[in-house]
């Protein structure tokens, strides 16, 4: 996901003599309250190296850059791609296979994959204020159907924005451009990533905002806050895996490999629920933070398999841009 914080940059401290592990990732990742500085000084510690992260915007983006780089990319590892991104990912050859062995993962799917390997997951659903919206949609025909305004992320440059595409597209099948043509009318701005998405939810904007069935969580374990709810759809709500993988030119691969098992240690996943406000890929040995128990459970997954979202996502899109560019 995304940490509930604005604050964009690179973590780029520095020790003479070290060896550089630098890691492209999205942009509240690597915020004041995102798990990046918890992340860096525990690798740190471990590696005795430099852990630079450098923020690419929002998840999509990251691929972007990627591609318009290519072998002169100063990236050894990827930290954001999600799985409707990752055959498009594969498919450029900038992505080397990991040296992880059999790890114990504690996600809603079977996975087996020789370059990507997850650090996160969730659900994508709509999240309102419980104190303004006091009959929230059960579904996107209710949502469609009522005068609630929502605010969404654009699928060309971040992940929650493509998993909406896909999500529509999962339930509305070829009638997707219907759907979108009734959801346009409640949508009041299109931003490029969730940041900006969520923080003019938050200043009141929009009754809905396009994140995770987790959000609440932070309001409810930073803020002491139980006003933020997600809204459980009975059409089911699309899973989003967040993953990292190697850089194929590297010139630490070895670093590069230490990093990503130290992404599915104990240490690493025990970050994520409190920081990236996601279910960690791994549960930690201590479990999940007390609050958790309180999201809403999906009563349906939807996920579109790797190689359909990638064939999927241009038709989606289209249908999209048609009714939004009116």
């Amino acid at each position: 996901m995304k940490t509930l914080s604005f604050v964009a940059g690179a973590l780029m401290a520095t020790t003479a003599g070290a060896e550089t592990l630098t890691v492209y990732t999205y942009d509240s990742f690597v915020s004041d309250w995102g798990p990046g500085p918890a992340v860096k000084e525990a690798f740190e510690a471990d590696c005795g190296c430099d852990l630079k992260f450098v923020s690419v915007g929002d998840g999509a983006e990251i691929l972007s850059r990627l591609r318009l780089e290519g072998t002169r990319s100063d990236a050894d590892v990827v930290l954001g791609l999600d799985t409707n991104l990752t055959a498009a990912a594969r498919d450029t050859g900038l992505f080397a296979p990991h040296a992880l062995g059999e790890t114990d993962w504690t996600l809603p799917i079977a996975w087996e994959d020789d370059t990507f390997i997850p650090f996160d997951w969730g659900y994508f659903a709509f999240v309102y204020d419980t104190e303004k919206v006091s009959n929230p949609p059960k579904s996107f025909a209710e949502l469609i159907a009522s005068d609630l305004s929502i605010v969404i992320q654009d699928p060309r440059s971040s992940t929650p924005g493509l998993g909406l595409l896909l999500w529509v597209k999962s339930v509305f099948g070829d009638k997707a451009g219907e759907a979108w043509a009734g959801l346009n009318d409640q949508v009041v701005t299109v931003t490029k990533g969730w940041s900006e998405a969520y923080g003019m939810f938050l200043e009141g904007e929009a009754d809905m905002v396009l994140s995770y069935t987790t959000s609440p969580a932070y309001h409810l374990i930073a803020e002491e806050d139980a006003s933020k709810a997600a809204a459980a759809f009975s059409d089911g709500h699309y899973l989003q895996v967040e993953v990292a993988a190697k850089v194929a030119t590297t010139d630490q691969p070895d670093l590069a490999d230490q990093f990503l098992a130290f992404v599915a240690s104990d240490t690493f996943q025990s970050i994520i629920p409190t920081t990236n406000w996601m279910y960690p890929a791994v549960t930690p040995s201590g479990g999940l933070p007390d609050g958790f128990e309180t999201l809403i459970q999906p009563e349906t997954a939807l996920l579109l398999p790797e190689a359909d979202a990638q064939d999927v996502r241009d038709e989606a899109l289209a249908e999209w841009l048609s009714v939004s560019s009116n």
